[in-house]
């Protein structure tokens, strides 16, 4: 006999909003930065208490947000929520440190090829640099977090074995990281790859905390962060309005909509501290200044008990 297993005994999830870094970094419509700093603030209202703000990039690399330093300038902060931001290098951990980052996150495939494309760079020696960016997060206090790109596939080669993953997230602890996010950047995830990966995780790197990140490239986000919930997995991160998409992969699409995933949260009695309305408003938001209708859709329908009058529709005849 099938054993039943219930979806999950997780009570509390933190959920991570990645629009300001994620969301529009690849977006041919720039936003500008009075807008970003204003929707961090909406964010940090709405009660979300992890954001990732900005990435301290190259200008000529993401164009979108050459304005890394004034958006962390301009943002009114709160001691409960982090204010992350992504560098790729020793030189953005130095810009990051200066801006007054809450933590620094960076981030390596788990695919060669995937790797050569985003990073122009080989696994080992993306690794080799992180050493110096941990020295720099170390001396001025600031802990650091990585991402796994590719955890669950990538475009160029097919399947990544989990033995790609483990490797890096083995050294991520080595390094003193606090967490490590498996990203599934190519949308390439699926219930049982989900399972698979965090369970080897866990065991091969206890001391990291686990973060999902899904993207919605092939319709089953929300159904992979089911398959994480049933492993007790209770960080994710996602993007308003559905926004995003790793402007190195074919066909790419957004991140999963932070107001679905907690809109599924809250209907499961799982709590996030998050004001659901508040993010539709940011979603929203984005959606007129991005000027394209984006994929989310409890921005389009509402909660389940928002109610219409009767005369909002018309009456069948015949």
């Amino acid at each position: 006999m099938t054993e039943v297993r219930p979806y999950t005994s997780v009570g509390t999830v933190e959920v991570t909003e990645v629009g300001p870094r994620d969301g529009i970094q690849a977006d041919p419509t720039f936003v500008p930065t009075a807008r970003k700093i204003d929707w961090i603030n909406r964010l940090i209202d709405a009660g979300v208490r992890r954001i990732e703000a900005t990435s301290f990039v190259s200008p000529r690399a993401v164009p979108q947000l050459a304005d890394a330093a004034e958006v962390m300038k301009g943002v009114k902060r709160s001691k409960d929520t982090v204010l992350a931001a992504l560098v790729p290098n020793a030189r953005g951990a130095i810009r990051a440190a200066e801006s007054g980052v809450d933590q620094i996150v960076v981030f390596v495939s788990a695919s060669e090829s995937h790797n050569l494309k985003n990073l122009n760079s080989t696994i080992d020696d993306s690794l080799k640099g992180f050493e110096e960016v941990a020295r720099i997060a170390g001396d001025a206090g600031i802990p650091v977090h990585g991402a796994i790109a590719t955890s669950f596939g990538c475009p160029f080669e097919g399947n990544v074995p989990v033995e790609n993953v483990v490797r890096i997230a083995k050294a991520y602890q080595d390094m003193g990281f606090v967490g490590m996010s498996f990203g599934d950047t190519t949308g390439m995830a699926t219930p049982p790859l989900v399972r698979e990966r965090v369970q080897a995780v866990r065991a091969a790197a206890p001391k990291l905390s686990q973060v999902l990140h899904f993207h919605n490239t092939r319709g089953i986000g929300l159904a992979n962060v089911m398959a994480g919930l049933a492993e007790g997995v209770d960080r994710y991160e996602a993007s308003f309005g559905g926004t995003g998409g790793c402007p190195f992969v074919p066909k790419a699409t957004g991140n999963i909509c932070t107001e679905d995933l907690l809109y599924l949260l809250d209907e499961m009695g799982i709590e996030t501290g998050i004001d659901i309305r508040k993010m539709i408003d940011v979603a929203c938001d984005a959606e007129a200044v991005l000027g394209r209708q984006l994929p989310g859709q409890l921005m389009k329908a509402g909660l389940r008990l928002d109610l219409h009058p009767m005369d909002s529709v018309r009456t069948a005849t015949g």
